[in-house]
């Protein structure tokens, strides 16, 4: 037995596995979009397992907010692009595989052609925009994607767009989530996160991953994994055999200008210029740089505080909520001038 395989005969010594699944996995090539609280143990495991290439794509950077849960990272990282450390970290935990970064954001201009170049991806990110965009991207190339989301103590796990045999897939994102209004869905950072949960989920879906590629057990397909890390309990709710969807091209997503920090300085202070936050009361008490505080959840009920502005923008602490809000505020009101500040006031 060759080092590889000394490196996997643990796996290989499992029923119905062996070499051959060994090589499938070792031919595959597997996407994970998000390097966060998901993305960190969904890699690590996928590396360990010996996927052959294994693409990494984030654009964000380490903040400490994110070390109780993303655990690729330590304190010294802080400040440095996530897929970076990722990448270097996962290349010496398994030299015999290609890692690959993608630097990058994923939006409707390079999402279909990130999928095109894998076998199968996993949504390892916490935004709708791209919950979506990853969905149809995968439902247009014919990819199964491997979904998985997490919120406060419960997270679920489903295996999108699976053939069924006979001409049809299994159901998708759009089956179970036609359409989200993320304004009343709070983040990590609002409503918090265990997190355990973070691990437990990224393993499961590091699990569906291995399954698909190897043609073991039976995927998540058509149903979907519900966890309770309070009462350890799971359920799997049953979404049906085939999808009932019909994706033939990505959504034209709202297009939002992103204002960087020295152009928000620049611009402080002009008139009818409209500086809101929204984080939550308490995020507002303890720091603000500014302008009226409304609450992400509280956008909806002030609407007609937007609709006589020149110029709108939106902050947060990271640039995540700021940009749900822009969206937001840009298919409501689809000539306003709005804009999300880049990378939130963190570094402010």
């Amino acid at each position: 037995m060759g080092p590889d395989l000394a490196r996997y005969s643990c796996q290989l010594a499992l029923p119905g596995f062996g070499t051959a699944a060994q090589e499938l996995l070792q031919r595959s090539r597997v996407l994970i979009v998000g390097l966060g609280g998901l993305g960190c143990p969904a890699a690590t495991y996928l590396a360990a397992a010996g996927i052959g290439t294994l693409g990494i794509a984030d654009h964000d950077t380490i903040s400490i907010s994110n070390l109780h849960r993303q655990v690729l990272y330590n304190e010294a990282e802080v400040g440095q692009k996530k897929v970076a450390v990722a990448h270097r970290r996962l290349q010496q935990q398994n030299p015999n595989i290609q890692v690959v970064a993608h630097d990058e954001k994923i939006t409707a201009d390079n999402v279909q052609q990130l999928v095109a170049a894998y076998d199968l991806i996993v949504d390892a990110t916490d935004n709708f925009e791209t919950h979506y965009l990853l969905n149809d991207a995968c439902v247009i190339a014919g990819k199964p994607l491997v979904h998985g989301a997490i919120y406060q103590y419960e997270g679920h796990v489903a295996v999108w767009n699976m053939p069924n045999g006979y001409g049809t897939r299994s159901p998708n994102y759009r089956d179970v989530f036609p359409e989200v209004n993320a304004l009343q869905i709070p983040d990590c950072a609002d409503g918090g996160v265990m997190p355990s949960i973070a691990g437990m989920i990224g393993c499961m879906q590091a699990n569906e991953a291995i399954k698909v590629i190897t043609n073991t057990g039976d995927p998540l397909k058509g149903g979907m994994l519900i966890f309770d890390a309070l009462t350890m309990q799971s359920r799997i709710i049953n979404i049906g055999h085939s999808t009932q969807t019909n994706i033939t091209e990505l959504d034209s997503y709202a297009t939002v200008y992103v204002i960087s920090m020295d152009e928000l300085k620049e611009q402080l202070g002009s008139d009818n210029f409209f500086l809101v936050d929204v984080r939550t009361l308490e995020e507002h008490t303890i720091y603000n740089i500014g302008g009226l505080n409304i609450p992400l959840a509280a956008l909806e009920d002030s609407i007609a505080k937007f609709g006589d502005k020149e110029q709108i923008v939106f902050y947060c602490a990271s640039g995540k909520r700021s940009m749900q809000a822009a969206k937001w505020l840009k298919e409501k009101l689809p000539g306003v001038n709005v804009a999300s500040l880049e990378g939130g006031i963190k570094d402010w």
